[in-house]
């Protein structure tokens, strides 16, 4: 019995070592560039006092932010779904008794899901479940094979941090996006004097002998290539935050009743924002969890036109979830379904019943 323990804890290390490579190498990235701007260039070129100390002093700054995002990134766990959306064990096996009967498993799950606060469903109107986790999907949640479990709002599986990107650590992770860009343009900025100095015929540097070069050119050309990348993806995930999207939900838009609809959750750009970052501006530079509900219920404004949505209305006096976002979120109910055999050719049935009681 020792034998086959030892191989499975000895292949958890490998693998979870493997896993780790993207952020070792970060962090060694990250080791190597502080050696060279710190010592090479701060301590050893420039000497004027005027300049290496507020160097330092910003570069450090900005060093405590980056790393209190990433590590926040890396370690905060992916929230899963709540318990009360696990199927029981006598319903789930109620489920399976009869896997060609796809009728009777929908019945089964809607039955389940009546008092679930879900709004989005399958291509065929059908509740989303998890076969592997044995619950129902809340929505925007999604399986992650890495992860090995449903992750709530889940944005995708990021290798570099080594962690799913999701509803529990997405500011953190824009926030060390902003300052990676940060910080590579900071640096880039400051080492770009001296890079063309060493090419200079004109000045002292270029006839001088050292590896301090080699450092500071290496981290001037690392920094530069490092910026364009951490722009582009900076500037995909705002867009993103501002149209309270997911990079999954870009690729495959949620799909409710009225239709797949990739502005669904859209609630006009500043209530998008605050839905990440929070109510609290001062909060916002921090990677502190400033966020708003639990990951389960999201918020579908009905009301608001620029947002290009298929549920919007015009009804003026219609009742939706952002009416009333400083209620708890406890107070959001499930759609009911009255007839599943409704059909859509039937005006008079609701499509899209009251997310709110009071």
């Amino acid at each position: 019995m020792e034998a086959p323990s030892s191989k499975k804890l000895c292949c958890t290390v490998c693998v979870h070592t493997v896993k780790s490579i993207p952020v070792i190498f970060i962090l060694c990235i990250l080791a190597w560039s502080y050696y060279a701007y710190v010592y090479h260039l701060c301590l050893s070129r420039v000497t004027s006092v005027e300049l290496s100390v507020p160097y330092l002093l910003v570069y450090h700054i900005i060093l405590v932010l980056f790393l209190w995002s990433y590590f926040k990134t890396i370690f905060t766990e992916p929230s899963g779904a709540p318990p009360n959306f696990r199927l029981p064990e006598e319903v789930f096996e109620e489920f399976n008794r009869n896997p060609i009967d796809l009728s009777r498993q929908s019945a089964i799950l809607r039955d389940f899901a009546e008092n679930l606060p879900i709004m989005t469903f399958t291509n065929t109107n059908d509740i989303r479940f998890c076969d592997k986790c044995k619950i129902v999907k809340p929505d925007r949640s999604h399986h992650c094979s890495v992860c090995r479990k449903c992750v709530l709002k889940m944005d995708h599986h990021c290798p570099w941090v080594n962690n799913c990107v999701s509803y529990s650590n997405y500011k953190y992770f824009i926030l060390f996006l902003a300052y990676g860009l940060l910080m590579c343009i900071f640096v880039a900025a400051t080492t770009i004097e001296y890079v063309i100095k060493f090419w200079d015929i004109t000045t002292d540097m270029r006839i001088q002998d050292g590896s301090y070069k080699i450092h500071i050119i290496f981290l001037f050309f690392i920094a530069s290539m490092f910026s364009l990348s951490l722009f582009s993806l900076l500037a995909y995930h705002i867009y993103l935050v501002s149209k309270n999207r997911t990079t999954l939900e870009s690729f495959r838009p949620p799909k409710f009743l009225e239709g797949s609809d990739k502005n669904g959750f859209n609630l006009g750009c500043c209530r998008n924002i605050r839905e990440v970052f929070g109510k609290e501006v001062l909060l916002w530079p921090f990677p502190i969890d400033t966020r708003l509900g639990e990951g389960v219920s999201f918020p579908i404004n009905k009301t608001v036109p620029e947002a290009q949505s298929l549920l919007f209305s015009d009804v003026n006096d219609q009742k939706t979830s952002i009416d009333f976002e400083h209620y708890d979120t406890s107070l959001f109910t499930s759609i009911l379904i009255s007839d599943d055999n409704m059909s859509s050719t039937d005006t008079n049935a609701p499509k899209y019943q009251d997310l709110i009681q009071i």
